[in-house]
């Protein structure tokens, strides 16, 4: 894909008084524009071409970028007259667009591989594709839901009723478009929101709706809070162009490590999180490491859960750490189980089979979807089956003693350390991070 669209119209009345007279998408980040950002991160994918979207405080953004070939880029300035919302002149300049292009908002700091994207997006066939990634706020955020497949089912947009929970996926205001699954919103005229109106539109029609799930850099600037997060990120190096480089995880067992271990979970009323889960979340976070749960979740072998159930479940988890204020980036569940003779079980997940811990499929299937340097990287859990799985792995091994605590005896292995829960955990965790470095 070799064309962008950025949406920089809006007035940012928020960043008024801090930025008089300056256009959001001016605002430096880093001590330049975080329009020349995208500009740079868009050169960076192999974009040829940029159409920038403009209004408030147009003729600064036309200043600023001139004809683009000072970034090694061709771009078009077209401004909007009157407000037509985040979507709307977009969608009455279709023909000025290419086949397939990107949408980017002009008051986000992203550090995305768009190359890696619209390979997703075309590869898949789809009429528009939309980056999601969790946050630490789900509960005050515009929320996708997306099943399996990755096809986007439903949007939830906040607020969100009492009592409910939603999977830990947040638009992110980046995506990848066919040009003529908008003609239906070319006619329409007025304000148009791409979220409200043209995502959920879609959604609608049955159109081919994807969700990339993505653990990179992209945050929203535009408010002041927001601002000075991005700019702390830029200071601590968090936001770098460029091929991503291998990271360290912190792999989590769920069921006695996050959360209160029962005999079996099968419905989210039974999940309740372990007290400081959250915090210790936040604490790994800090100390710059990639979240991931690896859990053996056997009640769907054994019939006493759906995947539908099991789905509520997590769901229910990633809203209790997001009330924390912490999120995880992925979860990875083995649904099998050797065993036959459980009544309702269903029979082709009764198998033994490369993804159920000791064995490392899961692990090993998170490494290749982030690149995880497993030299840097440690599994915490409750049970003598995580320990044995970290070893098998490469990875660094913390028994935390809630839950099982050690006591199933399975596996006749030591783990690294040995500590009371997972706060202490993380505590030791991120220490040994800032020594390593140090």
């Amino acid at each position: 894909m070799r064309h962008l669209a950025i949406i920089a119209g809006g007035k940012g009345m928020r960043m008024g008084e801090a930025f008089p007279g300056l256009p959001k998408a001016l605002i430096p980040v880093g001590g330049k524009p975080v329009l020349q950002h995208q500009l740079e991160l868009a050169r960076a994918a192999g974009v040829e071409s940029v159409t920038v979207f403009a209004g408030h405080l147009s003729d600064k953004i036309a200043a600023f970028v001139g004809d683009g070939a000072r970034f090694g880029l061709d771009i078009r300035v077209i401004v909007e007259e009157t407000p037509l919302g985040n979507a709307g002149l977009l969608a009455a300049s279709l023909d000025a667009l290419p086949e397939q292009f990107f949408v980017l908002y002009g008051d986000v700091m992203a550090a995305v591989d768009l190359a890696r994207m619209g390979a997703f997006h075309l590869d898949r066939g789809a009429d528009f594709t939309t980056l999601v990634h969790p946050n630490d706020h789900p509960f005050d955020s515009d929320l996708i839901e997306a099943d399996a497949d990755d096809r986007v089912t439903a949007i939830r947009a906040c607020p969100h009723p009492d009592g409910q929970h939603f999977a830990n996926l947040v638009n992110a205001a980046l995506y990848a478009v066919r040009r003529d699954a908008l003609r239906p919103f070319q006619s329409a005229g007025g304000k148009l929101d791409f979220t409200k109106d043209v995502l959920a539109g879609l959604v609608a029609r049955g159109a081919g709706v994807l969700a990339y799930r993505s653990s990179e850099y992209i945050k929203d600037m535009g408010a002041p809070a927001r601002l000075a997060r991005v700019e702390a990120d830029w200071r601590a190096g968090k936001i770098r162009l460029g091929p991503a480089k291998p990271r360290a995880a912190v792999f989590l067992d769920r069921d006695g490590t996050l959360n209160v271990d029962r005999p079996f979970i099968a419905r989210a009323a039974d999940l309740e999180l372990i007290a400081g889960a959250g915090a210790a979340l936040r604490r790994l976070r800090e100390a710059g490491f990639l979240l991931i749960v690896v859990t053996n979740q056997p009640v769907i072998a054994r019939g006493e859960a759906s995947w539908a159930g099991l789905a509520d479940i997590h769901h229910k988890l990633e809203w209790e750490l997001g009330k924390a204020g912490a999120f995880i980036d992925a979860l990875y569940f083995c649904p099998h189980h050797p065993d036959a003779g459980f009544p309702g079980e269903v029979p082709e997940l009764k198998i033994a089979c490369d993804c159920r811990k000791p064995a490392t499929g899961l692990i090993d299937q998170a490494c290749r979807d982030f690149a995880i340097d497993r030299a840097a990287s440690w599994m915490v859990g409750d049970s003598t089956r995580d320990v044995e799985m970290a070893r098998r792995a490469g990875l660094r091994s913390v028994l935390v003693r809630t839950g099982n605590g050690g006591a199933d005896g399975r596996y006749q292995v030591g783990a690294d350390h040995v500590v009371l829960d997972i706060a202490d955990a993380a505590e030791l965790i991120a220490e040994a991070a800032m020594a390593s470095v140090a």
